[in-house]
């Protein structure tokens, strides 16, 4: 199986509109950030999303996708789910559709920010969903999905564990009933923001380094990365051996 990262920005991207930080104006491709979000490729050939922010359209484009064939949804924040509208290509190919798993929290956000895919006098060029609410594991494909709960800020969202691999974006606290079905992973994909100042909602370098010396995965990832960590090169260079910063279009198998 393969894990793509589509985007690894945090709300606002890197280049930052109007910016003039120098991260902003590098030239280095891996210093720019698209909204975060992944695509997973299973041994079969599907293909789950997690997260569909606003650069949506641009992700598949640029990587040369052409389906979806399901959505995971880690919590109902623009900059996760605003580019659910542009999977309407997707949904008028296959004529059905679209399965997106979600907290029935997600699911009541998403019906009002797109009231007209779920009209009864629907608009033909209108998108289709089918929200599926979890709140525990299940099945999707030939996949066992755990969804993790962790906290952003006072927002309960959830990250995914597929296999021996975690997704976590957008967390600044996990609970340690949450942490045991962390522990030991071979990949920890996990929200970043910068290296030293602290955020009310998300993790900094200093907790990721506390986080993984308590959890022990083999290789961590690092997501939804603002302007203020560095530049890419300079702080891979930093960075103990088994941590490092994503970037998009960066492929893991796993």
């Amino acid at each position: 199986m393969k894990l793509k990262f589509l985007g690894t920005g945090t709300s606002q991207g890197i280049p930052v509109i109007g910016s003039r930080h120098p991260v902003c104006l590098s030239e280095n491709p891996k210093d720019k950030r698209l909204r975060t979000s992944a695509l997973i490729t299973t041994n079969s050939g599907k293909k789950i999303l997690i997260d569909c922010g606003p650069d949506f359209r641009w992700q598949m484009l640029v990587n040369r996708e052409e389906n979806i064939d399901s959505v995971l949804i880690t919590h109902e924040h623009n900059d996760h789910i605003i580019g659910l509208d542009d999977m309407r290509p997707l949904i008028f190919k296959n004529q059905k559709k679209m399965p997106v798993f979600c907290s029935s929290r997600v699911a009541v956000e998403i019906e009002n920010r797109f009231p007209y895919a779920f009209s009864e006098e629907k608009y033909p060029g209108a998108p289709s969903f089918e929200l599926i609410k979890i709140n525990s594991e299940f099945q999707l494909f030939d996949l066992k999905i755990i969804p993790i709960e962790v906290m952003h800020g006072k927002m309960p969202v959830y990250g995914y564990k597929i296999k021996n691999l975690a997704y976590i974006t957008d967390a600044n606290f996990i609970s340690e009933s949450e942490k045991q079905k962390l522990k030991n992973l071979d990949i920890l994909i996990i929200n970043c923001l910068r290296k030293t100042k602290p955020h009310p909602s998300h993790f900094i370098l200093p907790d990721i380094l506390e986080l993984t010396e308590e959890l022990k995965p083999k290789t961590t990832f690092m997501i939804h990365i603002s302007n203020d960590f560095g530049f890419h090169d300079e702080v891979e260079s930093e960075l103990p051996k088994n941590l490092h910063l994503a970037y998009d279009g960066l492929e893991i198998e796993f």
